[in-house]
């Protein structure tokens, strides 16, 4: 078991990264929960680890209940999180109850923002179950829901009082699922850290083959990333947004297919297109745009695709949650390890890098 420390002072937390869920009783007695629990899930997670976490709690004293919402993105509605406040009532739950969010992003984003609002604020831990979830999501306190075409538009900053990765979840992951926590993965790794971006060069087949050591420093490493960057951005005043690489044209593709490819498969797109933005400002050399494509590639990632009218896309961009004064936020690599904001990308770039990941293999 590995643990890392999210200093946020009173809002602090433990990040625990292990192969079981053996610890999860001594940790929850570590901060405290109350005995009245809600266990927030999804049809596919409830199937693999909802009775096993449930029967956890319930042997350690917890009144636990599990609230089951159907599996998918599409359900990342209001409706959701008004059925999850519903059963917390149902439950009886009041101040001093707790949430868990057992599964990926889409658990994780809405148990967090039912938490953030059921009586005014109650305290959540993070359970992710997918990669995306354990590189990303579950770690930094980012709620929220969708909301009129628009990705994760209504919700709010809600820090867990826990986050518990069990690294065996992978395991059950279906391959395209891998590949979009992957995604999130490098991201981190070109953002601040070229070390940790050629250790994931150089363990390729170790992570691809689930190994859990290997996993277990993979994901303790990229959380450590995230964690500083929290750390010293909470709320996304600065800093923060580095982490954001990749999204603004990635969301967009994301909306602009009715969210059929996985969100880190929309970002290793985005990452290209910023990276070719990159490019062609001399901010970066061919040789590292190549880097980035290869890496991708590596994992499982398609680096170009057919998209939708190049208009649609550039249309949802302009949705963006992050614009500001009119203007969209790009994040562009100078480096492997190294990126810089700029609000300054005009719409021809835009286009020329959407033609570019459009652009068929050679």
């Amino acid at each position: 078991m590995d643990k890392l420390f999210v200093d946020l002072g009173e809002k602090s937390y433990d990040i625990i990264i292990s192969d079981s869920f053996l610890h999860l009783p001594k940790c929850l007695e570590e901060i405290n929960v109350q005995k009245k629990i809600l266990i927030v899930t999804d049809s596919n997670v409830a199937e693999l680890y909802g009775d096993e976490v449930n029967t956890i709690f319930q042997n350690n004293g917890y009144d636990s209940h599990i609230y089951i919402f159907d599996a998918g993105e599409e359900n990342k509605t209001m409706d959701t999180i008004l059925g999850i406040c519903r059963a917390c009532m149902e439950h009886k739950m009041d101040r001093k109850s707790m949430i868990v969010a057992l599964g990926g992003g889409v658990v994780g984003d809405m148990a967090g923002f039912a938490a953030a609002i059921y009586m005014r604020g109650i305290d959540f831990i993070q359970i992710p179950t997918t990669l995306l979830s354990q590189s990303d999501s579950s770690v930094g306190g980012k709620t929220g829901i969708d909301f009129m075409d628009g990705k994760n538009i209504l919700g709010a900053f809600h820090q867990p009082k826990l986050v518990y990765m069990n690294v065996t979840t992978l395991k059950t992951l279906p391959k395209e699922q891998f590949v979009s926590g992957m995604g999130e993965v490098i991201k981190h790794g070109i953002i601040s850290d070229s070390c940790f971006f050629e250790y994931l060069e150089k363990n390729v087949e170790n992570i691809k083959e689930l190994d859990s050591e290997t996993l277990i420093n993979m994901d303790k490493t990229n959380c450590s990333i995230k964690a500083d960057v929290v750390i010293k951005d909470e709320r996304e005043t600065g800093l923060r947004a580095n982490l954001n690489f990749g999204h603004t044209i990635g969301h967009a593709i994301e909306s602009a297919y009715n969210f059929k490819m996985t969100h880190g498969e929309c970002v290793g797109l985005g990452m290209i297109g910023a990276s070719f933005i990159a490019l062609n400002r001399g901010y970066i050399t061919n040789d590292t745009l190549h880097r980035i494509e290869h890496i991708l590639k590596m994992y499982g990632f398609k680096t170009k695709v057919k998209l939708p009218s190049l208009d649609v896309v550039f249309e949802f961009m302009q949705k963006d949650k992050k614009k500001l004064d009119g203007k969209l936020k790009f994040v562009l690599p100078v480096s492997i390890g190294e990126v810089v904001q700029k609000n300054d990308v005009i719409k021809e770039e835009i286009f020329a890098a959407l033609e570019y990941i459009s652009q068929q293999e050679k």
